[in-house]
């Protein structure tokens, strides 16, 4: 029964996030090489399209924004979390999403992003019509 406790406890704490209320979620702020604009560069086998372009908009003080757009924009307001030095972006439908910097680029949702200086014109579209708490310049 002990050996059961364990293995229990063990799989509760081996790195799973989970999320029941996105507003219990703590914005974290993110260091300065994570905060900017990003966007995917080609094709990418998690988008829909080869076509299909996904930009993540992150501030200093962790808000986020999941802007995906192919035949039409969707954009998922979101915000940054801390767990065991580990970066979440946690949008309001719940999904989390890893976020890693390597080097120059970004790991996130099994696409590579790289920085880029400005948001797609639809997801700035996007941003203007629902801005987040915090902006970035």
């Amino acid at each position: 029964m002990k050996k059961i406790a364990i293995i229990g406890a063990l799989l509760a704490l081996s790195g799973c996030v989970q999320v029941d209320n996105y507003q219990d979620v703590v914005k974290h702020p993110v260091p300065a090489s994570l905060a900017g604009y990003w966007q995917t560069k080609g094709p990418q086998s998690k988008l829909v399209s080869p076509e299909a372009i996904a930009s993540l908009v992150v501030t200093p003080q962790g808000d986020t924004l999941d802007c995906r757009q192919w035949q039409r924009v969707i954009a998922v307001p979101g915000k940054v979390m801390l767990r065991s030095d580990d970066f979440y972006n946690v949008t309001s439908k719940l999904d989390i999403y890893s976020l890693e910097r390597d080097g120059s680029l970004l790991e996130y949702d099994g696409m590579t992003l790289e920085r880029v200086t400005r948001p797609t014109v639809e997801c700035a579209d996007a941003l203007e019509k629902a801005p987040l708490a915090s902006q970035l310049p």
